[in-house]
């Protein structure tokens, strides 16, 4: 990636409704170069999509939760398995393989704290291959909408 396409990427993270024209305008290219820039950085899979941020609590999500599991017998059919059927569940927002005393970090999202136990006990206790689970419930979030690429010489 050159300096151009950090450039489209950073405005695109930051306002991913720009139109080719104003984003073209704000780089200094032509609009033909933007669209091909643009075309390019998606088939190199560095754009993979452009999404809507959601308000959790305008959706009836206003609990969200890390919930750390540790698996039985961690080897990758059960990992596959727990991810495969976990990761389809609607509280589960994402979920994250990790290395170290748990297999598997959920990020969950629900209505209420009685909603959150309820998914702890119901959906995840009860399946033969999680050994155990810890929980900790989010007061507050907030995140890097805007990424930079490091310099791999660096």
């Amino acid at each position: 990636m050159d300096e151009l396409d950090e450039q489209i990427v950073r405005l695109l993270q930051t306002d991913a409704r720009l139109s080719n024209r104003e984003l073209a305008r704000r780089i200094g290219v032509a609009p033909s170069t933007c669209l091909e820039r643009v075309r390019s950085l998606t088939r190199r899979g560095v754009i993979r999509g452009y999404h809507a941020d959601i308000d959790l609590p305008a959706l009836n999500r206003g609990v969200q939760a890390l919930v750390s599991v540790r698996l039985r017998t961690p080897n990758r059919a059960a990992i596959d398995g727990v991810k495969g059927d976990v990761s389809r569940m609607p509280e589960v927002m994402g979920l994250f393989v990790v290395a170290g005393e748990d297999d598997l970090v959920l990020h969950v999202a629900v209505p209420d704290l009685d909603h959150l136990h309820a998914f702890l006990v119901e959906r995840l206790a009860p399946r033969p291959e999680i050994g155990g689970f810890r929980t900790s419930v989010i007061f507050q979030h907030s995140r890097r909408n805007v990424l930079e690429s490091f310099d791999a010489s660096a």
